[in-house]
């Protein structure tokens, strides 16, 4: 019965266990025939719906709080103009967005697996069942570039989940914070639409796909086309130069990256060199090249 509801109502989500504690925007309702409970967004169920589920199964119902959880505050701060979280003002905070490319995750199991990875401290809420943010202060120690890598391999394996990160700056808590999140929440959705080659996110890398995307018709026609012209004849050519310069210029690792013998690797650089008379070697070369690497791949899209 239940399986059915997810096909109804918008980002529904199918749970393996009660939940400890409330989903804040999410019913959650109790089929005891089939020992399952289903979480429906709140903002999917009319009253009228609501009063036909609730006729059906059990709505699973918690004691009242007195006040507003941690999660809670953050959520009406950053998505709803509420006020700032009153504690520790003082301290900066990095705000990581995760989006889970999953029809039916667990929030409960996958936000029990985040605290491990970050630590207790951390403050996690949920937009909907595919997207959350994780909120550090500037006393913890946050987890590097590397170490987020390691995560989404851990949570593909052992949860098969595949999860993207935006790792943001650190800001202070004052009331433009909720601003800088829907700008750095912009740059992830267009990461997260746009770029496939990597699944943790920042602004520095998104942001000259950004600009590539968004530059008008006739500058985009004044990029060289004849290196256009050799990336469309010469596919692996291209793959090969856009993650070389991706990884920095670094040929050992984009050698291995593209298991290739570095010889081999240099051989492709230089004909590209042989063929446009532009060094990589040169920072206004590597940056025309990186530019025309971005046009052509949205050209093929």
């Amino acid at each position: 019965m239940f399986k059915k509801l997810l096909t109804h109502f918008k980002d529904s989500i199918l749970l393996s266990n009660r939940p400890e504690k409330p989903m804040d925007q999410y019913f959650i309702f109790y089929n005891e025939a089939e020992n399952e409970w289903i979480g429906l967004l709140k903002s999917s169920v009319s009253e009228q719906e609501l009063q036909l589920l609730k006729s059906l199964f059990t709505l699973v119902e918690y004691e009242p709080s007195s006040a507003m959880t941690l999660p809670q505050t953050w959520y009406e701060f950053l998505l709803m103009d509420g006020p700032p979280p009153s504690q520790k003002k003082e301290n900066n905070v990095r705000l990581i967005q995760f989006y889970l490319h999953h029809h039916n995750p667990d929030p409960s199991e996958i936000e029990t697996a985040l605290t491990g990875f970050f630590s207790e401290e951390v403050i996690i809420f949920w937009e909907n069942n595919h997207r959350g943010i994780v909120i550090e202060e500037k006393s913890q120690i946050a987890l590097t570039e590397e170490e987020l890598i390691a995560m989404t391999g851990t949570l593909e394996s052992d949860f098969y989940v595949k999860i993207s990160f935006f790792i943001g700056k650190r800001y202070p808590l004052t009331k433009l914070l909720p601003s800088r999140f829907r700008e750095e929440r912009d740059f992830f959705a267009f990461g997260l639409a746009h770029l496939n080659s990597t699944n943790i996110f920042t602004y520095e890398r998104i942001f000259p796909a950004y600009l590539a995307y968004h530059l008008p018709e006739e500058i985009k026609q004044k990029v060289n086309n004849e290196i256009l012209e050799i990336f469309q004849q010469d596919p692996e050519l291209f793959s090969t130069l856009k993650i070389f310069l991706e990884n920095n210029l670094n040929a050992s690792l984009t050698a291995k990256k593209l298991y290739i013998h570095r010889n081999t690797l240099q051989y492709r650089i230089d004909k590209f060199t042989e063929k446009t008379g532009l060094s990589l070697k040169d920072f206004y070369g590597a940056f025309t090249v990186f530019l025309a690497c971005l046009l052509f791949d949205y050209q093929q899209k």
